[in-house]
């Protein structure tokens, strides 16, 4: 469990932010899940070539080789997947942009995202308070 707290202490407002895009398209997908084999193949397609062309095109560059590490490898195949399936849910239901048409839905995507920014701040409060040393107290004589 420490080490999850941790985790989540140490973010850094980039990954923060990546984690809020994933919290928004968990929202979506939970409310216009579509069952069809043929959508979610096509994501995983989508996602296995532009997923190896990412990681091409950051490990490779002209001063060298660049060292990628595991969830930064499943990231750049885990985007491209997000990003299509997200555009085939969506699709018809009225969308502007990346926000649903319904308050209501939007509302729940924000207040989910906002809870998880406050609770990662609180985290970086609450740890970082527990670990500093207390004042020194005067020798009483």
């Amino acid at each position: 469990m420490t080490h999850i707290v941790s985790y989540f202490r140490g973010l850094t407002n980039g990954r923060i932010v990546l984690w809020s895009y994933l919290i928004w398209y968990l929202v979506t997908v939970t409310t216009h899940f579509d069952a069809r084999p043929r959508l979610w193949a096509t994501s995983l397609g989508i996602s296995a070539i532009i997923g190896f062309a990412l990681w091409i095109s950051t490990s490779s560059s002209s001063a060298g080789t660049t060292r990628l590490d595991r969830w930064q490898i499943f990231r750049l195949f885990l985007m491209p997947f997000c990003v299509s399936s997200f555009a085939a849910l969506v699709k018809d239901a009225g969308y502007v942009l990346v926000f649903p048409p319904t308050l209501a839905l939007n509302a729940v995507g924000f207040a989910l995202i906002g809870a998880f920014v406050a609770t990662v701040l609180w985290l970086r409060r609450t740890v970082s308070l527990a670990e500093s040393p207390s004042p020194v107290q005067p020798a009483v004589e």
